[in-house]
């Protein structure tokens, strides 16, 4: 089915005028509108302004262009439908074989800090979604782009088979372009649902990535949707698995807390060990020395590419999966002779990915919560304790703070100020997890003299607080809040222990 005639009207211009170039090459008549059509007249390729097309004008400042029977009656009309034929030659209807349409951007304008309700209303789009969703539903007859990522696979086809796409294709890009308009349709509703406090659904649609070879456990069936793969990239290794998948994002979340150069590695989503410096080779022997033995089988992540010496060091272990920004070719090819480890470069994630909500599943329902991205202010202000921390205790006690954040609750972190010393998690006490990060770190042959204990949420009692500093630490790290507050603020004092309240508890379930 030969591509005779296009209808092109986007927002994001991006790589549309070489598209619309080759496809008046191809013979393709072009019908565009508004500042698409503008642009087509700068670069000099013939088309149609889709006034001239409908015989109608543009009206109410640009709101009505293409809500019109020459366009949707050109899209929609079954083109083997004998009747169908004869209504649309009996009102000078003319086919349209491919759309090329994106949308206003929405969720852009009402994330702009300042943005009023009035400005969020105009960036709806009416006719955008109207030509798609005519488009899509006829797509045995019709393409219909709306992902500029998608012009060349068009281009491509229409090369090959001459001028047409194949209907595979054209069902493919239908399925993007519902997808599409499903998640515009509920970014307006979610933003107007919070603006106008009303009662709302929640809705999700996420394209299917990758059937994946099990779940959680070999009995257990699983996929992966959405675009995790726009963000992680593997390039090395076997497929990854479900586990795998949890463990990456739980360490992408982790590695974000740190700007100096860190590594760390997870097991089960926990960390096992976190370790910072200049040398990245440092910094892993610094996680490393944490717990040498629940590492095995675990994920590794640097957010700075994998040098050489750092590949060499942690080569020396069994891991399942590594991830950086990059990795050096000497490291990466010392890395590729084991056949089954899993490389992955971590692509830097935009501001939207990171404000997404957190989604966990439960029996008849779905639990929606902000992501937890609440940062200590001014920790200098917030001192409770006698005796302030000194510059090295201060930096230990916001090393353990980033890390007791990603740590399952009840979870208690030992620190130094650029290295875990010992991490107790996902105890039912929050004393048994103090006492088991003691025990990790004597385990390991680290000393906590001088060290910072963080908590994720606050000492309902002065019992931890002691045994810290009969341990050796020297400062903690808490939220506050409990109705004993005094009673562990005078332990802190009574054995010369700095304390920061944060007012922030991290609970991980």
């Amino acid at each position: 089915m030969r591509i005779h005639r296009a209808l092109v009207s986007v927002y994001d211009k991006e790589g549309i005028v070489p598209f619309v170039r080759r496809l008046h090459e191809l013979g393709v008549e072009i019908v565009s509108t508004g500042g698409t059509a503008a642009l087509l007249k700068d670069e000099g390729i013939p088309h149609v302004e889709v006034e001239k097309y409908t015989g109608f004008p543009e009206m109410l400042s640009g709101r009505v262009k293409t809500l019109h029977p020459k366009v949707h009656g050109g899209l929609l009309y079954l083109r083997n439908n004998p009747d169908h034929r004869r209504e649309v030659e009996a009102n000078g209807i003319l086919p349209i074989d491919l759309v090329v349409v994106n949308l206003y951007p929405f969720q852009a304008t009402v994330e702009r800090p300042g943005t009023t309700r009035e400005e969020a209303l105009e960036k709806i789009d009416i006719g955008g979604p109207a030509m798609l969703r005519s488009a899509a539903k006829n797509y045995q007859d019709v393409t219909v782009v709306t992902d500029p990522r998608d012009y060349p696979v068009v281009l491509k086809q229409m090369e090959e088979h001459d001028g047409a796409t194949t209907l595979k294709l054209r069902e493919q890009l239908a399925i993007k372009v519902f997808l599409t308009t499903a998640q515009y349709d509920q970014a307006i509703s979610d933003y107007l649902n919070r603006e106008q406090e009303t009662a709302g659904s929640f809705l999700i649609s996420v394209p299917l990535e990758s059937r994946l070879r099990y779940g959680e456990n070999p009995h257990q069936n699983a996929s992966l949707y959405g675009h995790f793969q726009d963000y992680f990239q593997k390039f090395h290794g076997k497929e990854l698995s479900f586990n795998n998948i949890l463990d990456i994002n739980a360490a992408a979340n982790l590695i974000d807390e740190f700007i100096e150069p860190t590594v760390a590695i997870l097991k089960h989503t926990n960390p096992c060990g976190v370790g910072s410096d200049p040398d990245l080779r440092e910094a892993w022997m610094k996680a490393f020395a944490t717990d040498k033995q629940a590492p095995f089988g675990g994920i590794i992540i640097a957010n700075r590419p994998v040098t050489e010496p750092l590949a060499r060091a942690i080569s020396e272990i069994f891991s399942e999966v590594i991830i950086a920004p990059d990795f050096e070719s000497d490291a990466r090819a010392l890395l590729q002779k084991k056949k089954n480890l899993r490389l992955i470069r971590a692509r830097e994630r935009d501001e939207q990915v990171q404000s997404q909500p957190d989604m966990r599943s439960v029996l008849g329902g779905l639990l929606v919560q902000d992501r937890d991205n609440a940062k200590v202010q001014e920790p200098e202000r917030q001192v409770v304790s006698a005796r302030p921390p000194t510059a090295d205790e201060m930096k230990a006690m916001l090393f353990g703070w980033c890390v007791v954040k990603h740590v399952k609750s009840n979870a208690i972190v030992y620190a130094g100020k650029d290295r875990t010393l010992g991490i107790g998690a996902g105890q039912m006490s929050r004393v048994d997890a103090s006492k088991i990060a003691i025990w990790k770190a004597n385990e390991a042959g680290l000393s906590l003299k001088g060290s910072a204990v963080a908590s994720d949420a606050f000492f309902p009692f002065p019992d931890s607080v002691i045994a810290a500093a009969e341990a050796g630490a020297t400062a903690v790290i808490q939220p506050g809040g409990s109705i004993r507050d005094e009673e562990v603020i005078r332990a802190a004092n009574d054995h010369d222990v700095a304390m920061v309240f944060t007012g922030i508890r991290h609970f991980r379930h």
